[in-house]
């Protein structure tokens, strides 16, 4: 119910449309209401009236006004319609950019054990239900409930028997109801559930198509997708069958209504106890009576689909960000000195499994630093804990002498810029792949900033240049090419902090010593912090921290570690032979 309070909260931003919804709606019960009551008007003058001209004028006047009901009926109906749909999609928009919103606080840990596609299919599909309960159920049950009432009150006022007679179906269709609900929720929930497993599975292959055709998978993964499909279908045919239970119960208990006013009001046209027109127009307003229940069945069911999506949200929407900023944050005044400290450092996945245990060490304002170590130390986690992608279990990040916890992230954030080793460009152009650094660059400085990064030349080489699309995660380039752009983007943003996470992992020789060449440039001036499994890029280091298992071996001049013949000497060593055994 919190998902669907939300819901609630959003509307209110559609106050003007929501009330002429109302108004039309009340408005229309009005005149349905009074065209039976016309028709009854007119049997009655022609049964009961001889057809002299006054009666004859009477009637046109009748008829008239018959006319003009049913236009206003219909004008009503659009106006009622149209302006909840208004506020109804407009309810969806704004849930949707509040839940990506959310989404984006969210801290990395959250997304490591979840599919895009499940993200994507709360996001989207779940809140679509929400329409519908804006535009259609909520307006459909105010309309239902006002014509029953009304209908009701009208039946009871032409003969109060038999109008107690035909409400006698309408507890029975509400019991029918609350056991309906109590089926069919948990079925639509089960089947937004599959729908969202169902895009997940198809993310996963649409973005490794290489892998699946390099990998010889189409047909293994043809049957997972088929059995999503299945699945979504199986869950999908149990809530219709639970809709197609139900939808026949309350027309079977409508109709006996029905039967009974059949039965009894002859008997009373009969006796002379009530008039044919009467008659008539009872049975116009007695399916009237039992078309709102009808109709408020299909509006129950349309809650209860979004009742089950509202749980989906609602779960996305407990979800609490463990990298959170406090209340009073400060906000580094200009740009940063660019000195870090780490005191102390524990920092846990989960916790009992320590991946990093009391880092100490210091980086000066402009200093080069290169962390390096065996695949898995927790390099890439340490250098994460500097924009806080993660808080560490102990002890602090300073940045300029302030805990990094103190900061404003926006602020902290902005002072750092990083190329990570698993490199992501967006679908788009060059261009805006290297303007992402920085949105407000002018031509002239992204064109600097592929030059710094030796990215011009094959920019210029593509058929577009720098408008030249290179596709979901810049499928279109090679690894080379997108590193250098993911390079490029990050000279743009012209950071004091630089963090290097395998920058030239995906280079060939020749293009890291141009990489090499271009990064010297850059780090004048900045903090920089690289992570390298080749050893031979970081000799020129100011301090090279090795990490062994949790914590700090040893650190020091690349000379210096070479010198004391320990882990780096062993690491720098055994990088040597291979490369003497490749040449």
């Amino acid at each position: 119910m919190k998902a669907l309070r939300l819901v609630f909260h959003f509307a209110r931003n559609y106050s003007t449309e929501l009330l002429i919804t109302v108004i039309s709606m009340v408005l229309l019960v009005g005149v349905q209401l009074l065209i039976p009551w016309i028709i009854r008007s007119l049997i009655a003058t022609v049964t009961e009236h001889p057809l002299d001209s006054g009666t004859m004028a009477y009637i046109t006047r009748l008829t008239i006004l018959a006319a003009v009901a049913l236009l206003a009926k219909g004008g009503l109906q659009f106006l009622r319609s149209y302006m909840a749909h208004i506020a109804g999609w407009g309810v969806v928009a704004d849930l949707r950019k509040h839940l990506y919103q959310h989404v984006q606080r969210l801290s990395l840990r959250f997304y490591e054990d979840k599919q895009t596609g499940q993200m994507m299919s709360r996001i989207v599909n779940d809140t679509d239900q929400f329409e519908m309960l804006i535009a259609h159920a909520v307006p459909d049950i105010v309309v239902n409930v006002l014509t029953f009432v009304g209908v009701s009150a009208m039946l009871l006022l032409m003969n109060w028997k038999l109008g107690l007679l035909s409400l006698i179906p309408v507890p029975f269709v509400i019991l029918v109801m609350r056991g309906y609900a109590r089926k069919v929720r948990p079925a639509f929930r089960q089947r937004q559930a599959e729908l969202g497993q169902l895009n997940a599975v198809l993310n996963d292959n649409i973005s490794g198509i290489r892998e699946i055709k390099a990998f010889t998978r189409e047909g293994a993964e043809s049957q997972r997708i088929a059995l999503g499909i299945d699945n979504y279908r199986r869950s999908l045919l149990y809530a219709l069958k639970m809709m197609a239970i139900f939808h026949p119960l309350v027309d079977f208990t409508s109709s006996l209504g029905t039967l009974v006013v059949i039965y009894f009001g002859g008997m009373l046209v009969n006796g002379g106890a009530l008039p044919v027109a009467d008659l008539v127009a009872y049975f116009l307003y007695l399916e009237m009576l039992y078309q709102p229940i009808r109709l408020l069945s299909d509006a129950w069911e349309r809650i209860q689909e979004a009742l089950a999506s509202a749980d989906r949200v609602d779960e996305l929407l407990q979800e609490s960000p463990e990298v959170t900023e406090r209340p009073d944050a400060l906000r580094l005044a200009g740009r940063a000195r660019g000195e870090i400290v780490f005191e102390n450092v524990s920092f846990s996945y989960s916790r009992g499994d320590m991946v990093l245990e009391n880092i100490n060490f210091e980086i000066g304002a402009g200093q080069m630093v290169a962390l390096v170590g065996p695949t898995g130390v927790g390099k890439s986690t340490l250098v994460s804990l500097i924009p806080r992608f993660y808080d560490p279990v102990a002890g602090a990040v300073r940045l300029d002498g302030l805990d990094t916890r103190e900061l404003e992230l926006d602020g902290l954030r902005q002072q750092i810029s990083i190329v990570l080793q698993d490199v992501f460009l967006f679908h788009g152009t060059v261009r805006e792949n290297i303007q992402f650094g920085n949105p407000e660059a002018s031509e002239a400085q992204i064109m600097h900033a592929a030059q710094v990064a030796n990215a011009h030349q094959f920019i210029c080489d593509l058929p577009n240049g720098y408008d030249t699309l290179i596709g979901e995660r810049g499928v279109k380039l090679s690894g080379g090419q997108k590193q250098r752009l993911s390079i490029a983007r990050a000279v743009l943003k012209d950071a004091p902090v630089l963090i290097l996470d395998e920058a030239t992992s995906s280079v060939d020789t020749e293009t890291e010593i141009l990489i090499q060449e271009a990064l010297e440039r850059l780090m004048k001036g900045k903090t920089t912090i690289i992570i390298a499994h080749r050893l031979s890029t970081v000799r020129n280091a100011d301090k090279i921290i090795v990490l062994e298992s949790t914590r700090i071996a040893e650190a020091g001049t690349h000379q210096e570690l070479v010198s004391e013949g320990g882990l780096y000497n062993r690491l720098y060593t055994a990088q040597r032979r291979l490369q003497h055994l490749t040449a």
